[in-house]
Formats: C-alpha cells, structure tokens, sequence
C-alpha cells in the first residue's frame, strides 16, 4: 500500500480564496481591477514596483547613476517615473488609470498660439531722408497722428512745417497732414528735429505758468481726457504769426515717454468754449471716431442781429473756401463745385431782445470750417461782432456791447473711450455775459435745441 505525501496547502489570497488546482494563481491589481492595497510588499511599495534581486556583488558593482529606473530607489527616481501609489505625501490612487496608460506629454493637444500682433515702436530719429511703409495698425491714420505715433515729442509745428514744405510724400507725392493714410503707403520722412521732453519737476518759471493757465482753463479731466473752456482769442493751432495757441501750450504736459497731450477738434480762434483733448494714443483714436462716425453731440450759442423766422428750423448747404489776398473765407457753393462739401446745422431761438436781437442755440451735424458763421449770414442773420460774415449794411451795435464774436461751443456730448458718457458744458465768457446782462436775457433759460435730430 503506497503512502501518499501530503503536501502543504496553498496559501491564502488577499481575498481569503484559495487559488484552484492546477491553475496559477491569478495577479491582482490595478490591471485585474482588484484592489490595489492587496499588492504591495512589507515595506508598504507596490510589489510590482519592487526590483528584481540580484547577487550582492553585482548590485554593489553598478553605480546608482546607471542604474535603470525601475531599480532605482523611489527617493533617487523622478516624480515622472514614481508609481503613483509610491509618491510621497500622497495616498494611494484606487482608481483612474495608471501613469503608463495615459499619452505622452508631446501627443496632447495644445492650445493654438495667436500671432504675435506687430505694433510699431518709436524709431530713431531719422538724420537723413528715408522711407518707411504704413503698417496694418496704422491703416486709416492721419499723416500728422502717423508722425507723432512714429516719432514722439515731434512738434506740431515742425510737422506742419515738413507738410506744408513738400518735404513729406506719400507714394511720391505730396500730401496734407489730414490725409489718412493707407496699409502698404510708402511715406518718405525728411530730417526731423525732435524736441526734448521736460523731465515731470522739471519745467521752467514761464511753462509753470502756462500750465498753471491750462489748469484754470480745465472743466473736465481724468487720466484719458482733458475738455478745456478755451477763451476767445485764444488760437487752437498754431500758423503765420500766431506764437502762443493751446496746441503749443499743451508741450509742458508731455508725460515721461515724451507723449503730448492731442487736439481732437478746433474751434475758431474768437470763439470760446469746450475744446477736447485726449490724453492718450488710445483715447485719441476713440474720440476722433466718434466725430467721424457723428456720434459727438456739439452744442453751440450765438448772438445774431434780427430775428430768425421761424424760430426753429435747418440749414443745408453746400460750403467751399474762398482764398483771397489777405483772407479767406467759407462760400456758398452748389452741389458738384470744386472743394465744395455738404454743411447742416440746426438752430433754435432760445430768447430776443426788442425783435434786434436774438439768442440762438446751434448744432452742427457736419464739422466744416466757420459753418455755424456762413450758415447763419447765409439765412440774414450774422453773429454779432463777427469780423467776417457780418455785413449787414446800416446796422449799428447796440450801446455796451463789445464787438467781439459772440459765440461760445456751449456743451459737448461724446461717448468716453472707457464706457459712459462726457457732458461737459462751458459758461458764458466775459463779453458774452456782458451782453446778455445789458440785454436782460436769462443765460439760465431751457436751450430749445436739445430736442434737434442729430442728422
């Protein structure tokens, strides 16, 4: 009788199941989907992240840099090669796939990367003639906004000087520092003369005082706009014989980058009132579209001889200038004349004064020059005091009334570059208020003509 061998028994799995005869035992893990606490080693690391055991002599002969990963040390491996159950200071992932089933870093998708948007810097100033071409951000720009963005602290006289000289071409040809320039324009630039900018502290006893002028002038300001009550006699801009205007006065702003303050519209030398200004490139660009595209809102008052009849009402015209010898003036024109543009203006009597007089309250819809002067001579009602457009034969002025032009651009209304709304008004200056006192009129009244259509 043979006696049979007993053999010991299997030992248990992590589940409390021994394995059948026969067959091995199956692995458990994260692949078999078993839990993954049941697979790791006495000295808590996952058992299939243990290396294999070779012969001391052969593990003490390979050093620790050559060493693969796999047999590394799960301190001396990089955290990329760590099995995720073995990085310190984190518990054991349960679920998820491992780190060897998801995709290489360079097969995930990344985001597109815009190109890079070319904004041209300030060039050098140029000692010799040369020839730039107009980029796409400075498609649709001024010739004389083009040559300030190009070169700051470059004068506005020095510009028109360089303009009205020939000296500055565009394609070849000669051009008008209010030309908007086109993307791919070639501008031929002469030597420029570039005015250094004051240091901020730095300003002299007279642009202390034009500044301190600037300051008593200002109505409305913030960190992009300044709207100044410009006093009549006063020019904008500068021109043959004219050495002081706001547009020069404005130099003694210039920031640190050598950024001046920039004129956004003009008014007539003897009218007072609202002038805008932008502070900065940004806010330029933004205002000036917003009288291009006519969404500014100008409100200006007058005094006129007679009566307007009737008392509210539209003029359309065509107007052209007409250049003289000593002067020059804006004309009635008809549709078609050479220069001629389309000119439209709204008034409303807001007072009178023994039917000789009249208060009126105008807004332009176009910007033409001397508009609101031509349109109200051209319905027989000139502005008093206007050296100009006043020719109404046999009229004598009013005792006390100073002859000076008697128009003020009341109100602005223009969108902010930054969200709301500018609604800046200006008061009478002091011959206008003169008049209106020695007439009796109420410069308090409701202006009628804030209720006019905008086109």
């Amino acid at each position: 009788m043979s006696r049979r061998t007993k053999k010991p028994l299997a030992k248990r799995g992590p589940g409390g199941d021994r394995p059948k005869a026969g067959r091995p035992a199956a692995k458990r893990g994260p692949a078999a989907g078993g839990p993954v606490r049941g697979n790791r080693g006495e000295d808590g690391r996952p058992i299939s992240a243990r290396p294999q055991r070779e012969p001391r002599g052969e593990r003490a002969e390979r050093p620790a840099a050559k060493r693969p990963a796999a047999e590394r040390p799960a301190a001396e491996r990089p955290a990329s090669d760590r099995p995720q159950g073995a990085r310190p200071g984190r518990p054991p992932a349960r679920f998820g796939a491992s780190s060897a089933t998801r995709p290489p870093r360079a097969q995930r998708p990344e985001a597109a990367v815009e190109p890079e948007k070319i904004v041209p810097e300030a060039a050098p100033l140029p000692t010799k003639v040369e020839t730039v071409v107009v980029t796409a951000d400075e498609n649709g720009m001024r010739v004389d906004r083009f040559l300030e963005g190009r070169f700051p602290g470059l004068s506005f006289s020095h510009i028109q000087r360089i303009v009205r000289k020939g000296e500055l071409r565009v394609n070849g040809k000669r051009a008008d520092s209010k030309d908007r320039l086109e993307e791919g324009q070639s501008v031929r630039i002469p030597p420029l003369k570039l005015d250094t900018p004051k240091a901020p502290g730095h300003l002299s006893e007279a642009e202390q005082k034009t500044l301190a002028a600037l300051k008593a002038m200002t109505l409305y300001e913030d960190a992009d706009v300044l709207v100044l009550n410009k006093p009549a006699g006063l020019a904008v801009q500068g021109g043959s014989g004219t050495t002081r205007h706001i547009d020069l006065m404005l130099e003694v702003m210039r920031d640190s980058k050598g950024q001046k303050p920039r004129l956004v519209h003009r008014i007539d030398k003897e009218t007072a009132g609202c002038l805008l200004v932008a502070k900065t490139r940004f806010a330029a660009t933004a205002l000036t579209g917003s009288f291009r595209h006519r969404s500014a809102r100008k409100v200006y008052w007058a005094l006129v001889a007679g009566v307007p009849k009737p008392k509210q009402g539209r003029i359309s015209t065509y107007l052209a200038k007409e250049e003289s010898e000593d002067d020059s003036i804006m004309r009635i024109a008809e549709h078609g004349d050479e220069g001629a543009s389309h000119a439209v203006t709204y008034y409303a009597v807001v007072e009178t004064s023994a039917q000789k007089l009249a208060w009126v309250s105008l807004k332009p819809v176009t910007g033409r020059t001397h508009q609101l002067r031509a349109h109200m001579a051209h319905i027989g009602h000139a502005i008093v005091g206007d050296p100009k457009y006043f020719n109404i034969e046999n009229w004598q002025l009013p005792g006390g009334l100073q002859k000076r032009l008697h128009l003020l651009a009341r109100r602005i209304v223009i969108p902010h570059p930054r969200g709301g709304v500018i609604d800046v008004s200006a008061p009478l200056p002091p011959h206008m208020l003169q008049s209106w006192n020695l007439l009796g009129l109420e410069h308090d009244r409701f202006d009628p003509i804030e209720h006019a259509p905008e086109e």
